[in-house]
């Protein structure tokens, strides 16, 4: 997928690689391609095993990779040799280039997979002219309301929600969220990995945000 000078690839599960201008950030790689290239900077939700593999976290970092991550995942990435870690919490922001990375909170409600006191995190990519949302595994929680502006003043914005159900939301729930939040594209995640969710899943959230009148679209894992 392309928006302007940004691309978004999809990796399978809740992996993704954005794109923009040379630079590549991944997001959550589990079970990805053999021929996915490297990347500069890595982004990890949480430490469960399809988010925090490090097989498929050495298959992108190279010497001087970034590795963002909660504190529950840093005894996994220390495995990885020459990388540059950097522990965050909801609220932490830092600079890549022009990318600008602010973790932001994500947690279940009225269950215990991801409990809030954990301080597990999404991610808001913010690149000049597009900004995107990964919710991490999460259901749909206040502090997404104050997401809500990013798409004004010129941004592309791009929301990436799992839709799986039963450990975070399901397609209902974040058809929900994406016409509150009104992305210009809502893209699905968290499914067809054999974890959790299936490829049903992802066509319900975009007929349902279809009818919200949010553009929504399934991209293909490379």
């Amino acid at each position: 997928m392309e928006i302007k000078e940004t691309g978004i690839d999809f990796l399978g599960h809740s992996g993704f690689v954005i794109r923009h201008e040379g630079k590549r950030v991944a997001i959550d790689p589990y079970n990805i391609s053999d021929h996915v290239a490297k990347v500069d900077v890595i982004l990890i939700t949480h430490s469960h095993y399809d988010h925090c593999s490090i097989k498929d976290i050495a298959k992108l970092a190279r010497e001087g990779t970034i590795i963002a991550m909660t504190a529950d995942a840093q005894s996994k990435i220390t495995k990885i040799e020459g990388v540059e870690m950097h522990i965050v919490e909801p609220g932490d922001e830092f600079s890549f280039g022009k990318a600008k990375i602010e973790a932001v909170p994500a947690y279940n409600v009225g269950k215990e997979f991801h409990p809030k006191k954990e301080g597990w995190v999404g991610y808001v990519v913010k690149l000049p002219g597009v900004i995107v949302y990964h919710t991490g595994d999460s259901d749909q929680i206040p502090e997404m309301k104050k997401l809500t502006g990013y798409g004004k003043h010129g941004n592309e914005f791009i929301a990436l929600l799992p839709v799986s159900g039963h450990y975070v939301m399901s397609a209902e729930q974040a058809a929900a969220v994406a016409s509150f939040l009104k992305p210009d594209l809502a893209i699905p995640m968290h499914y067809g990995a054999g974890v959790a969710g299936t490829a049903e899943d992802a066509e319900r959230f975009k007929s349902l945000c279809e009818k919200e009148g949010v553009k929504a679209e399934i991209l293909h894992k490379i």
